[in-house]
């Protein structure tokens, strides 16, 4: 008989897909009225476990007791009728329909609805959780964290007494995971149970009420968060002691290398996702790149790497001997022409990145073949830098003749970034290198980014955990709806002062006169720089 003190109880539940155990026997019980982390490196199986509670994917063996009854969830529809819901990374919004009409779409009710009496319900349930929402805001207006409010409004409307989030704070600034992290404790009083599957130590150790950890689909332990601390969480994950710290390097030489200067850039749709941007990358430092998702991050690499047309501005490279290049709207290959050694790590690793039909081997080449000299290429080097790139990165790969596409992300990861850093660049830009990445991995990727540096590569790199940026880089510059909001010393800033330049271009009523003087100090900064 279960524990009816449980919300969720899980015994010896295990899901296979193929020849692959993605859990293995797992232990899992969840009080009523806490908050419970789970963590895990990738591929632990954090989420596969979930998706089961959520009626996603059904066990191939175990129980599952929801409030001390056995029970077999074999459907979405099914976790909604126990109390479960789940708030995924990925928001299932429809933008073009309001708040409230996403919350009560799907829904049985009457043929007409009376709009008026569910946007009281939803005013109902947001004050008395602290939440901040207007049901009749259109989706597409939203800011992310407005978008995961409607998320877990429409969970909670539907009668949701357990809760469960994946990576919840991947996307929000510090100050909207303050505001998150207030509800959260808010739905704890009121009885609620919730799950958070995290990566960020830090927050676990906010947040939750106890901690459980998975590695490689095994489970290892539930401690009590009061008990523990970051590195012991970190060695139960891994296996193995491990160091968290990034060894940041002060190089005192340090060189202009990219000079952008009033960059402004369209989309395919004709909006402005790039105004009047303008900062300088310099050699022997890393300059990180913060804002809210979709500001512009994306289009600037892009734009810097000749893969987007400028409307205006200037992008100049300047070389080791003092000689300047004009960069702006030169193709990636006139670029390589220039015997500019610029290498990109982009955001889409096998849209842009890597061949996913085409095994290791090949995708080495596809950077080098230009250098062949006949009809034959030579595939001895590329194959010995394949080899290379899996021994020193641990990429798990049956072999070097393995399609791409048949790796997981992370090491897809690896091997894009292996093989950018392998041709020693002046100047290295990476968009999120280490999302899919366990924390070894992770910890690898910094150390080259740090490498790089050291030898004199202007490194750009483009992430989300601002946490890392701070350790990483040596300046950050936020961008806020295409905007530079601010360029600051890695060194002597805070997640507090990122996150509220992350969000300076939401504000209303702001003074652009101010934002005008600021810009004309910046220019003026620059040109003295």
């Amino acid at each position: 008989m279960a524990d009816a003190q449980y919300a969720i109880e899980l015994r010896n539940v295990t899901k296979r897909f193929g020849e692959v155990v993605a859990n293995d026997k797992v232990n899992m019980t969840l009080r009523k009225g806490e908050i419970l982390s789970i963590l895990g490196e990738n591929g632990s199986g954090k989420t596969t476990l979930m998706n089961m509670l959520s009626g996603i994917y059904f066990p191939d063996e175990g129980e599952i007791f929801v409030n001390g009854k056995e029970v077999a969830i074999r459907s979405p529809r099914d976790a909604f009728a126990l109390g479960i819901g789940m708030i995924h990374q990925h928001f299932k919004l429809i933008n073009i329909l309001t708040a409230a009409q996403n919350i009560i779409l799907g829904l049985p009710g009457p043929q007409r609805l009376n709009m008026k009496k569910v946007c009281q319900e939803i005013d109902a349930l947001t004050s008395k959780y602290g939440f901040e929402l207007d049901p009749n805001m259109k989706i597409y207006d939203m800011s992310v964290s407005q978008k995961q409010t409607v998320e877990i409004v429409k969970v909670l409307y539907r009668g949701a007494d357990i809760l469960i989030l994946d990576e919840p704070t991947a996307v929000l600034t510090p100050q909207e995971t303050e505001k998150l992290f207030s509800v959260l404790r808010n739905m704890k009083k009121a009885g609620k149970s919730i799950i958070i599957i995290t990566h960020k130590l830090n927050e676990v150790m906010e947040i939750s009420d106890r901690v459980m950890v998975l590695r490689r689909g095994h489970y290892i332990d539930t401690v009590n968060t009061k008990d523990t601390n970051e590195a012991q969480l970190t060695d139960m994950m891994v296996g193995e002691h491990i160091t968290l710290d990034i060894d940041r390097t002060q190089i005192d030489e340090t060189y202009r290398r990219i000079d952008v200067r009033g960059l402004t850039v369209r989309n395919h749709e004709g909006l402005k996702v790039l105004d009047n941007v303008s900062f300088i990358a310099r050699s022997g430092q890393i300059l990180g790149v913060a804002g809210i998702a979709g500001s512009g991050q994306k289009e600037l690499l892009e734009a810097i790497a000749g893969l987007q047309h400028a409307e205006s501005g200037q992008i100049l490279y300047r070389a080791p001997d003092g000689s300047v290049e004009e960069l702006t709207e030169k193709t990636p290959k006139q670029i390589y022409d220039m015997n500019i050694r610029l290498s990109f790590v982009p955001e889409d690793r096998l849209g842009m990145g890597l061949v996913g039909s085409m095994d290791l081997t090949d995708n080495m080449m596809v950077r080098s073949y230009k250098k062949g000299h006949g009809p034959l290429a030579d595939r001895k080097a590329p194959r010995h830098l394949a080899e290379e790139i899996v021994d020193k990165l641990g990429v798990v790969t049956p072999g070097i003749s393995t399609p791409v596409r048949n790796l997981s992300g992370g090491n897809v990861q690896k091997v894009l970034v292996g093989r950018e850093i392998a041709s020693s660049p002046k100047v290295l830009m990476v968009a999120y290198p280490v999302r899919g990445l366990d924390i070894n991995s992770a910890f690898a990727i910094y150390h080259l980014l740090n490498e790089q540096k050291e030898k004199g590569a202007a490194v750009i790199c483009v992430g989300e955990d601002l946490d890392v940026l701070i350790q990483l880089c040596d300046r950050i510059m936020v961008l806020s709806e295409g905007t530079v909001a601010g360029i600051v010393d890695a060194r002597k800033t805070t997640k507090e002062e990122l996150g509220l330049l992350m969000t300076s271009g939401h504000h209303e009523g702001e003074d652009e006169k101010a934002r005008a003087e600021e810009e004309k100090k910046r220019q003026e900064a620059l040109r003295h720089e």
